[in-house]
């Protein structure tokens, strides 16, 4: 959608989608566009990010360290690092690694690799972004927000991005394992009363270690904005039901696993988040063993 708008944007991916998309384009199946777009793309770190003012970081959780140290040396001075990613605690972990400070995004987006160089978008596409409390207020967030828009794609900025940040954690503790786990869409999820009824559980334990760590949300209101987003993504699946189905590590640590460990040193009882983090566990080894064994 940036390059459809005008921005001069280069992909970094794996082999098979960076040889169809350096092909035929990225074609794009989505809610509104059906076409395919000229992009540049690469396989490597060095020659996506050289030059590059803005970088959406887009990486899993599990290798967000790795990620940022590997690109570092490549970096523009001035560039700047948005968060594209699950989970609360990545900025700290990129900080942690090259000593920068990349922009905490909350991203609400239903979308999936579902062919070589092809992208399926089938719910929302919106952003949050906001400065980190006590970090910089640099750079500037309305001339990239204005970019997004300008690409219709909705960015809205917030002055209490921490809010924005463990609501969509949330979301993501209510969803991503039980949909991983049932290989359910969204909409079948909250159809199903007691499996309605458990995710519900997961929200209030995720909001009661939110406010232990000073980050204060009304259960109802987000229990309610949770329901409004299955409906508004009923045909969605979670991510970490398309890394299960795919053999790939998931991002459970940095979502349920993340609670559960913030609830252990809080003294919070998280009986669902605990639960749903060894079964989500459990499933990934099987489903790796199995990828193993298809593989050879």
């Amino acid at each position: 959608m940036l390059s459809r708008s005008g921005v001069p944007v280069r992909l970094i991916g794996r082999e098979l989608h960076v040889e169809a998309i350096a092909r035929d384009g990225l074609l794009l199946h989505g809610l509104r566009i059906h076409e395919r777009i000229p992009l540049a793309a690469t396989t490597s770190i060095a020659e996506g990010v050289r030059d590059a003012g803005v970088i959406l970081f887009c990486v899993k959780t599990v290798s967000t360290e790795s990620t940022a140290r590997e690109m570092r040396p490549f970096l523009e001075p001035k560039a700047t690092i948005l968060s594209f990613q699950n989970g609360i605690d990545n900025i700290d972990r990129i900080h942690s690694a090259i000593r920068l400070h990349a922009i905490p995004t909350a991203v609400y987006v239903a979308a999936e690799m579902t062919a070589p160089g092809c992208v399926t978008h089938t719910g929302r596409g919106d952003l949050v972004i906001g400065y980190h409390a006590g970090w910089p207020r640099q750079p500037d967030l309305e001339p990239l927000a204005a970019m997004f828009e300008q690409a219709e794609i909705p960015c809205r900025i917030s002055e209490e991005i921490a809010i924005e940040l463990w609501t969509k954690l949330v979301m993501n503790c209510a969803y991503n394992a039980v949909s991983a786990l049932t290989r359910a869409q969204y909409g079948r999820v909250v159809r199903s009363e007691p499996v309605r009824d458990f995710c519900m559980r997961a929200i209030g334990e995720t909001i009661a270690v939110a406010r232990a760590e000073g980050v204060f949300l009304s259960e109802q209101v987000v229990a309610e904005a949770a329901l409004r987003l299955a409906e508004k993504m009923t045909g969605a699946t979670s991510s970490m039901a398309q890394d299960i189905a795919r053999g790939r590590p998931t991002e459970i640590d940095s979502l349920n696993g993340y609670v559960a460990r913030c609830g252990k040193v809080l003294g919070i009882a998280t009986p669902v988040s605990d639960i749903l983090t060894e079964m989500v566990k459990l499933l990934e080894e099987s489903a790796v063993v199995s990828k193993a064994d298809a593989d050879s």
